[in-house]
């Protein structure tokens, strides 16, 4: 273990910060450690914020990571309402937003991302997004009043909020820029199932469209119109068109910001600073390129390793990734890098059954694998990604 690490500092109090901090603990380290969070509330999941929290199937309560009691068993110095603003790698010290500055001798960074937004029109009453525990409660008030709904962006979290509020009888319009929805991640097959799904539930479907701007009336959303000049009306909307990395705070600290904190094949940054989660973009040795992941598996298993080789570990983190949405009755899943420019072949089931397993192979090799509902036939063909002609580069 690194004798050095008298204090460690972690950025971002949720999954991946708190897995962080407490593989640290549990790997023995026992020097002071501090979980900084901007949010004040305390660390929580954030999948079911667009299924279960939003449909009130769970409690807010119900997502929280854990108990108190397991946060005074971690000995942390927990601080849930503090933002970091600045970093000074050569200080090595964390400034936070009130002033004060932490001086810190190992520091993980899992600062997550920040919702893209409309460039006009945002702030009127009636326009949300969804990354926070409080942005889900927000907008199930909303819907529970049975609003116009349109939904502007056609990846996971815009279909997903779409399928709950269709579940909550929300009248609701789907507004995606790409040929269909999820087109753009899973390729246009699929995204021409993920359409049918949708409109077999009652969603309408704009596809192929852009925002123009957000119209409104006494400071409230009234209507949404579209580049071609069409106007969609509504009362509530939701923009879920993709984010970014929340990287201002490190301007200027000679770390590469670009798309994410840049991390070698051991999550390190720089000397004594490591990244994880949907912040980190790191070398991945199998598939031979840098990724991204905004997947909670990822995370989780990312924060690991990023604690265990800050102590020392030196392990590549070479994951296979994974990922799942819930849309109606659908359940999707994929394996390993899924991109809509792979040949797409489907290896089991029927997708007019809606019960299959594809595979994608990118210059001849197997680089995802992708099931509909179908778990247990996916995991078969798991062998296909862990072969070496799946490796690329």
């Amino acid at each position: 273990m690194n004798s050095e690490l008298r204090r460690v500092i972690v950025v971002g109090a949720s999954t991946a910060g708190l897995t962080a901090a407490e593989t640290l603990r549990r790997e023995g380290y026992q020097g002071r450690l501090t979980l900084l969070g901007a949010e004040s509330r305390l660390p929580y999941d954030r999948p079911p914020l667009s299924k279960q929290i939003l449909a009130g199937t769970w409690q807010p309560t119900a997502a929280a990571l854990r108990g108190p009691d397991d946060y005074a068993r971690l000995d942390l110095d927990l601080r849930p309402g503090s933002r970091a603003v600045a970093l000074d790698p050569a200080r090595r010290t964390v400034r936070l937003d009130d002033g004060t500055s932490l001086d810190y001798d190992g520091l993980i960074i899992t600062a997550g991302v920040t919702p893209h937004r409309l460039p006009t029109g945002h702030d009127l009453d009636g326009v949300h997004v969804l990354r926070t525990l409080d942005d889900a409660l927000r907008l199930r008030e909303h819907l529970l009043r049975r609003p116009t709904l349109a939904v502007v962006g056609g990846g996971f979290t815009g279909t997903e909020v779409a399928a709950t509020a269709r579940s909550l009888g929300v009248e609701t319009t789907l507004i995606c820029q790409g040929p269909a929805p999820l087109a753009e991640r899973l390729g246009q097959d699929l995204g021409r199932l993920v359409a049918e799904l949708h409109t077999d539930h009652g969603v309408r479907l704009h596809t192929g469209a852009r925002v123009d701007s957000l119209v409104g009336s006494q400071r409230r959303l009234a209507g949404l119109r579209l580049t071609d000049g069409t106007v969609l009306e509504a009362d509530a909307a939701v923009v879920a068109i993709g984010s970014t990395p929340a990287t201002d705070w490190l301007r200027g600290t000679g770390l590469d910001i670009t798309d994410g904190v840049l991390c070698d094949a051991y999550c390190q940054a720089a000397p004594g600073i490591y990244a994880a989660g949907d912040v980190a973009r790191w070398h991945h040795p199998r598939f031979g390129t840098t990724l991204r992941l905004e997947h909670r598996t990822n995370a989780a298993e990312q924060a690991i390793a990023a604690a265990r080789n800050l102590l020392g570990a030196r392990e590549p983190y070479a994951p296979l990734p994974y990922f799942w949405s819930d849309q109606y009755d659908a359940r999707i899943q994929a394996y390993g890098i899924c991109t809509p420019d792979a040949e797409i072949e489907v290896v089991h089931g029927d997708p007019a059954q809606r019960s299959f397993v594809a595979r994608y192979r990118t210059d001849g090799h197997v680089t995802g694998v992708l099931g509909w509902n179908s778990p247990r036939a996916l995991r078969s063909h798991l062998a296909e990604l862990t072969q070496p002609s799946a490796q690329a580069g």
